[in-house]
Parts: C-alpha cells; sequence; structure tokens
C-alpha cells in the first residue's frame, strides 16, 4: 500500500514536461552529476545542502542540514526525490519525517551491503550483512535501505560498485593520472591481477531515469559495467588517455597497498544482469576514463588528494621493480 507522501502514477509514463526533482548534496562527485544532469534535461532540479560549496548553475539551493531540516520542505511537492547523501537509517529518517508531498524516492545505496563470504556475484535475491572490507560504511546502508523500504515501500534503491567519470572528487583514477602527468612509474599491489568493477557516473542517472519514467516491478538494482578489468589493465588505460605508456613495478611484500593505491585487497562482482530492463548499454571505459581525465586536467584541486606519491618517495626500500 502507498503510503500518504506518495503518488502513484502509472506504470510506463514516459516524461512529458519538466518535473520537480529534489537532489540531496548537488555539490560533490555524484549528487552534483545528478543535479547538473537533470538541469541539463530541462528539469526544476533543487538541491539540498549547507550552502558551504559552490553551487551548480541551473540548480535551486534548498540550504540546510538534512538532520535540523523543520518545515523547511514542507511547501514543496516533489516529482522525485534522488537521495544520494543518506548514509545511515538516521540519514532516512531524517529526510522522510521532512518532507511533504512526492512521487518517487530514489536512494543510490552501495554494493558494500553484500557480506564478502558470499558466492559471487552478488545478485539482489542475496541477504545483505556486515563486509569486514567495508566496516560501518556497509552495514550503515544496509540501515538505511531497510528503514526506507519500511516508510516508502515503493521506493527503489541502486547498489552500484566504483563509480567514475567527470565530478569525481575521490582520488582513485586522478591518481594514476597524476602519476602519468609526472611520468612516475606505477606500482601494482602483487602482480596486478586482481578485478575491479566500475559505473559510469552517467550510466547511474541513466538507470534513474529508467525507474522515473517506467516504474519497473524490480525495486532493488544492482547496476554496473558487466565487464570487469584487472588492476594493472585499469593503470594501463588511465596512462593510455594521458597518452603515456606505463613502467609497472609489482610490490610483493605484506606493505598494506592502501599506503600507496587506491583500492583496498578485495576483489568482488556484481550481477547486473537486471539492469538491462533499464539500460542496455553503458559507457565503454576507455571512453569514460577520458571523459575523467579531461575533467581532472581542468578540476585537479576539487580532488581529494591522498598522501600516496609521498609514501612511495619516502619508502624507497619497499618499492623496487621485480
Amino acid at each position: 500500500m502507498i503510503g500518504d507522501k506518495e503518488r502513484q502514477y502509472m506504470a510506463g509514463q514516459k516524461k512529458a514536461e519538466p518535473r520537480r526533482i529534489l537532489v540531496t548534496g548537488g555539490t560533490v562527485f555524484v549528487s552534483r552529476f545528478i543535479a547538473e544532469y537533470y538541469v541539463a534535461q530541462g528539469d526544476e532540479v533543487y538541491v539540498l545542502n549547507r550552502g558551504n560549496h559552490p553551487q551548480s548553475p541551473g540548480t535551486i539551493l534548498i540550504k540546510a542540514d538534512r538532520h535540523n531540516l523543520g518545515d523547511i520542505l514542507k511547501k514543496y511537492t516533489f516529482d522525485a526525490v534522488l537521495d544520494v547523501t543518506a548514509y545511515t537509517e538516521a540519514d532516512v529518517c531524517a529526510l522522510f519525517d521532512a518532507l511533504g508531498e512526492f512521487r518517487d524516492y530514489v536512494l543510490i545505496s552501495s554494493s558494500a551491503v553484500y557480506p564478502e563470504s558470499l558466492p559471487q556475484p552478488f545478485s539482489e535475491e542475496q541477504p545483505v550483512g556486515a563486509n569486514k572490507y567495508w566496516g560501518a560504511y556497509g552495514t550503515g546502508k544496509i540501515a538505511a535501505e531497510k528503514e526506507l523500504l519500511k516508510k516508502v515501500p515503493h521506493a527503489y534503491i541502486f547498489r552500484p560498485p566504483y563509480l567514475y567519470g567527470p565530478m569525481n572528487n575521490v582520488y582513485r583514477e586522478a591518481f594514476v593520472f597524476e602519476c602519468a602527468m609526472q611520468g612516475r612509474k606505477f606500482y601494482l599491489p602483487q602482480d596486478g591481477a586482481m578485478k575491479l568493477q566500475f559505473f559510469h557516473v552517467e550510466d547511474l542517472c541513466r538507470c534513474i531515469d529508467g525507474v522515473l519514467c517506467n516504474h519497473p516491478a524490480q525495486h532493488i538494482f544492482n547496476v554496473g559495467n558487466d565487464a570487469v578489468i584487472s588492476v594493472r589493465a585499469w593503470v594501463e588505460q588511465c596512462y593510455a588517455v594521458v597518452g603515456k605508456t606505463p613502467e609497472l613495478a609489482e610490490v610483493r611484500s605484506e606493505e598494506n597497498r592502501r599506503n600507496y593505491f587506491s583500492f583496498s585487497d578485495y576483489e568482488y562482482r556484481l550481477d547486473v544482469t537486471k539492469q538491462q530492463t533499464l539500460i542496455q548499454t553503458t559507457v565503454p571505459l576507455e571512453e569514460g576514463l577520458r571523459e575523467a581525465y579531461a575533467w581532472y586536467r581542468e578540476h585537479p584541486e576539487e580532488v581529494r588528494r591522498k598522501g600516496y606519491l609521498e609514501y612511495i618517495d619516502a619508502n624507497p626500500e619497499i618499492f623496487q621493480t621485480i
């Protein structure tokens, strides 16, 4: 049964006119990209944040903390609430309790909700649970999903792997770009064979379009590229978009890889079969990395840089070519 704060729309409805959309956040990577994506589509996009960062052109700022909203949202009716910044049950409760009327609610969750002990690839039917590699981040997302579905049974939830693309302020591909631009040797953990699964942030937006326009019966979706890529191949592709060929070295010691590399020692894969009901193609990784590099070249100051290079330079005995 649909709650008082939701309005039921016919399945298969297509966008016919501009929508009023609320995006939580709206100033950093995923939430910013989503906000700008829907502005470009001609929608009326409201962003909910504390106003501490520059706002994207075309968005309408609702300046507030999501945990201290009072009645600020009660006067609005939204066609869609796109919740990108809910990490806990409390986050969901604070926003839901403050909302007025809305049609759809979409939560961007995470693949971190699947325990590492489950058989892979992870599917939506498998139970969620604590994952030792993700810790409180994963259990917080589990609680957020559970609370949302309790309050909004017809909400949609997306569980992506590693997101990438323009506006990515996380020091992942930007780290490799920086190494390539400086002509540095790149240090691979072990032999670089560990597999990674990515998803372009624009493909995430296209999946959101799929549920907002068509209201499928499925309400929880794993999303991501069907293909995975080894760390070694990913580094080579990052160097290639910079126009370089990497000199690779393998770190065979037991050194904590998070001191010098962007990913933990955890390989996993999502089953994204059900994503095909929303989108049939995804951005090729090489193309997405080119876009990410073009953005990084213009906005290096927006990336949350970590001290990987400083650590490597300070510990030459660890980083030797094998």
